[in-house]
């Protein structure tokens, strides 16, 4: 394909996306009544825990109707992915040999499951000790009981939706790993070599994401440290297969 030719397929799978998407939020709006519903539990449930009134609050005229889009537009998104997932394939898979294309489809449905993954840690998990630290942090900071939180829905979801996203992309980290090792950047000696390292960027995360408390972090820091040797694991397939095929023929694409 020439570089035009390459743009106009790249063109082709942006806006398969976008209709994806179009139609995603659509679907999500519709269903986001039942989303806001569970989402606003662990929040409740830690305003109840401090012995508050357990409701949100909206400030502006439309802030409910802001929601609702919002959420929708996640949530579109998030039904759009296995589409948009779809799509990129589609682009990439041509560019790839064979015994390639087999690896990369199986981390392509992992891509989804660790996504997934993460966003259930961070809401079973993470979220509880998050959520009570930030409403009820008078143990560390020493508020007076006249302060007392006055939480805006729209405002809880943007950091809530946030949160879980980043959290469910950092699950992500053994797929890029695998990208990685696939084109030579990483091996497993260089991940295990720089492990320290690599635990050290793990400690500062969990510092900045999870409450400053050592049952929080290590809560944080356990599924990251595994997932990162999960990664040294992946890396050491690709690395073998590479090397087993360098004393092969090539195979056709």
């Amino acid at each position: 394909m020439t570089f035009f030719e390459h743009l106009t397929e790249l063109r082709k799978r942006i806006i398969n996306s976008l209709y994806a998407i179009g139609i995603g939020a659509f679907i999500g709006v519709y269903l986001s009544k039942y989303f806001i519903e569970w989402i606003n539990k662990p929040v409740l449930k830690a305003l109840a825990d401090a012995h508050l009134d357990p409701k949100l609050i909206y400030t502006h005229p439309a802030g409910g109707l802001n929601l609702v889009i919002t959420v929708g537009v996640y949530l579109g998104i998030a039904l759009a992915s296995p589409v948009v997932l779809y799509q990129i394939w589609l682009f990439v898979a041509p560019a790839l040999y064979k015994h390639e294309r087999g690896a990369v489809t199986g981390f392509m449905f992992s891509t989804v499951f660790l996504f997934l993954s993460g966003i259930a840690f961070g809401y079973f998990i993470t979220l509880p000790y998050f959520l009570r630290f930030m409403i009820n942090p008078g143990s560390f900071f020493k508020l007076q009981h006249e302060v007392v939180p006055m939480i805006s829905v729209n405002e809880y979801f943007d950091l809530i939706l946030l949160t879980l996203l980043c959290i469910g992309l950092m699950f992500e980290l053994p797929v890029l790993i695998f990208f990685l090792s696939l084109f030579g950047i990483v091996t497993p000696k260089f991940l295990l070599k720089n492990f320290r390292y690599a635990i050290l960027v793990i400690a500062i995360g969990a510092a900045i994401a999870a409450p400053p408390d050592a049952l929080s972090m290590l809560v944080f820091m356990a599924p990251m440290v595994g997932l990162y040797f999960l990664g040294v694991l992946v890396s050491a397939v690709v690395v073998k297969r590479r090397e087993r095929r360098i004393g092969a023929p090539a195979e056709a694409r």
